[in-house]
Protein backbone atom coordinates (compact mmCIF):
# COMPACT_ATOMS: atom_id res chain seq x y z
CA UNK A 1 0.00 0.00 0.00
CA UNK A 2 1.29 2.97 -1.17
CA UNK A 3 -0.15 6.38 0.66
CA UNK A 4 0.07 9.78 -1.15
CA UNK A 5 -1.16 12.97 -1.39
CA UNK A 6 -3.00 12.61 1.69
CA UNK A 7 -2.37 15.55 4.26
CA UNK A 8 -2.75 14.69 8.46
CA UNK A 9 -6.49 14.56 8.99
CA UNK A 10 -9.06 13.58 11.88
CA UNK A 11 -11.89 11.27 11.60
CA UNK A 12 -15.09 11.30 13.80
CA UNK A 13 -16.49 7.60 13.20
CA UNK A 14 -19.35 9.04 14.84
CA UNK A 15 -20.18 11.50 12.34
CA UNK A 16 -19.35 9.43 9.22
CA UNK A 17 -22.65 8.39 7.50
CA UNK A 18 -23.87 4.60 8.38
CA UNK A 19 -24.68 2.05 5.58
CA UNK A 20 -26.37 -0.90 6.42
CA UNK A 21 -25.42 -4.04 4.39
CA UNK A 22 -27.54 -7.37 4.76
CA UNK A 23 -25.69 -11.09 4.98
CA UNK A 24 -26.76 -14.02 4.53
CA UNK A 25 -28.35 -13.66 8.57
CA UNK A 26 -28.00 -10.26 10.25
CA UNK A 27 -26.42 -7.54 8.88
CA UNK A 28 -23.12 -4.87 8.78
CA UNK A 29 -23.20 -1.52 9.56
CA UNK A 30 -20.17 0.20 7.71
CA UNK A 31 -19.23 4.02 8.16
CA UNK A 32 -16.30 4.47 5.20
CA UNK A 33 -14.13 6.57 4.34
CA UNK A 34 -12.35 7.03 1.19
CA UNK A 35 -8.63 8.35 0.74
CA UNK A 36 -7.72 7.96 -3.31
CA UNK A 37 -7.72 4.11 -3.53
CA UNK A 38 -7.70 3.66 0.73
CA UNK A 39 -10.99 2.60 1.81
CA UNK A 40 -10.93 2.74 5.37
CA UNK A 41 -14.01 1.40 7.38
CA UNK A 42 -15.89 0.59 10.97
CA UNK A 43 -17.87 -1.54 10.76
CA UNK A 44 -20.48 -2.96 13.04
CA UNK A 45 -21.94 -6.55 12.72
CA UNK A 46 -25.02 -7.47 14.51
CA UNK A 47 -25.45 -11.01 16.74
CA UNK A 48 -25.95 -13.64 14.29
CA UNK A 49 -24.38 -11.91 11.37
CA UNK A 50 -22.57 -14.35 8.67
CA UNK A 51 -21.50 -12.88 5.36
CA UNK A 52 -23.11 -13.84 1.87
CA UNK A 53 -20.55 -14.12 -0.03
CA UNK A 54 -16.63 -15.28 0.10
CA UNK A 55 -14.68 -12.51 -0.49
CA UNK A 56 -11.32 -12.16 -2.20
CA UNK A 57 -10.11 -8.88 -1.58
CA UNK A 58 -7.40 -7.79 0.50
CA UNK A 59 -7.67 -6.35 3.94
CA UNK A 60 -5.87 -5.35 7.27
CA UNK A 61 -8.36 -5.67 9.65
CA UNK A 62 -8.32 -4.99 13.41
CA UNK A 63 -11.29 -6.66 15.65
CA UNK A 64 -12.25 -3.61 18.31
CA UNK A 65 -14.90 -5.40 20.22
CA UNK A 66 -16.84 -8.49 20.01
CA UNK A 67 -15.59 -11.97 18.47
CA UNK A 68 -15.60 -12.76 15.36
CA UNK A 69 -14.77 -16.40 12.98
CA UNK A 70 -13.35 -15.73 9.66
CA UNK A 71 -13.35 -18.91 7.50
CA UNK A 72 -11.29 -19.80 4.33
CA UNK A 73 -12.64 -21.47 1.58
CA UNK A 74 -9.98 -24.45 2.74
CA UNK A 75 -11.84 -24.70 5.92
CA UNK A 76 -9.34 -23.34 8.17
CA UNK A 77 -11.16 -21.04 10.82
CA UNK A 78 -9.50 -18.32 12.84
CA UNK A 79 -11.43 -15.98 16.00
CA UNK A 80 -10.71 -12.56 16.24
CA UNK A 81 -11.30 -11.30 19.36
CA UNK A 82 -10.18 -7.68 20.77
CA UNK A 83 -6.72 -6.63 19.86
CA UNK A 84 -5.91 -9.40 17.08
CA UNK A 85 -6.06 -8.67 13.38
CA UNK A 86 -5.59 -10.13 10.40
CA UNK A 87 -4.09 -9.29 6.91
CA UNK A 88 -4.55 -10.67 3.39
CA UNK A 89 -3.70 -10.21 0.04
CA UNK A 90 -5.82 -9.42 -2.79
CA UNK A 91 -6.78 -12.62 -4.69
CA UNK A 92 -5.38 -14.80 -1.94
CA UNK A 93 -7.23 -16.50 0.25
CA UNK A 94 -10.94 -16.42 0.01
CA UNK A 95 -12.69 -16.20 3.19
CA UNK A 96 -16.12 -15.29 5.23
CA UNK A 97 -16.70 -13.73 8.45
CA UNK A 98 -19.40 -14.19 10.62
CA UNK A 99 -20.30 -13.59 14.41
CA UNK A 100 -22.91 -15.28 17.29
CA UNK A 101 -22.26 -11.76 19.52
CA UNK A 102 -21.86 -9.13 17.16
CA UNK A 103 -18.21 -6.78 16.73
CA UNK A 104 -17.03 -3.99 16.06
CA UNK A 105 -13.63 -3.75 13.30
CA UNK A 106 -11.57 -1.59 11.71
CA UNK A 107 -10.80 -2.75 8.39
CA UNK A 108 -8.27 -0.96 5.91
CA UNK A 109 -8.17 -2.20 1.95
Amino acid sequence: MKIADLPFGLTDWSDVPVTTHPGESGHALWRTRQFGGIRVRMVDYSPGYLADHWCSKGHILLCLTGSMVTELADGRTFTLTPGVSYQVADGAEPHRSSTETGCTLFIVD
